[in-house]
């Protein structure tokens, strides 16, 4: 998919991604560390936690990872399960369903709305599947700026939850 209008290019992902991923993810706790963010992500790199290089290894592996090229470069990555629910506190859908399980951008890119091409493009590839309905979970903490987000972009806040002491949020989308 292209998104000629900003110059994004949307291509399949793989494990050959996984550098490129583990720096986005390091540039987002940076970027989140730096405005006061210490909760959403943690504060160590993906990079250097323990099971974080393997995540994005499973994620790249096992799931429907995209990247968002800039200039042939990758700029942002989302990653859709279509495998079994999400695991507890997360209740089941009790359908087929498309899941988010990961969106982030190289904070080098802020600003050219590659979250909302790679969301735009996840609902696509869920109707693709036909598969009608699209769930994301996402801190709640904060001030719910990033449940907000997800809102602008079609989604509804269902349930509730945490992990430990991380607040989390439950959205889904209906594709039709």
């Amino acid at each position: 998919m292209d998104d000629t209008t900003r110059g994004i290019r949307i291509r399949r992902g793989g494990p050959a991604d996984a550098p490129a991923v583990l720096n986005m993810l390091d540039s987002a706790v940076i970027w989140m560390n730096a405005r006061g963010n210490t909760e959403q992500w943690g504060t160590t790199p993906f990079s250097e936690k323990p099971g974080g290089v393997e995540m994005v290894d499973r994620y790249l592996t096992e799931n429907l990872p995209y990247i968002a090229e800039l200039d042939g470069t990758p700029a942002a990555a989302l990653v859709l399960d279509s495998g079994p629910a999400p695991q507890a506190p997360i209740a089941a859908a009790g359908e087929p369903e498309r899941y988010v399980r990961l969106l982030v951008s190289d904070r080098r890119f802020a600003g050219r709305h590659l979250g909302s091409a790679l969301l735009a493009h996840a609902v696509e590839e869920t109707r693709r599947a036909g598969v009608q309905l699209l769930r994301v979970d996402c801190w709640a903490g904060g001030d719910g700026e990033l449940v907000a987000f997800y809102e602008r972009h079609g989604f509804t806040a269902t349930e509730t939850f945490l992990s430990g002491t991380w607040p989390g949020q439950v959205l889904a989308q209906r594709i039709g």
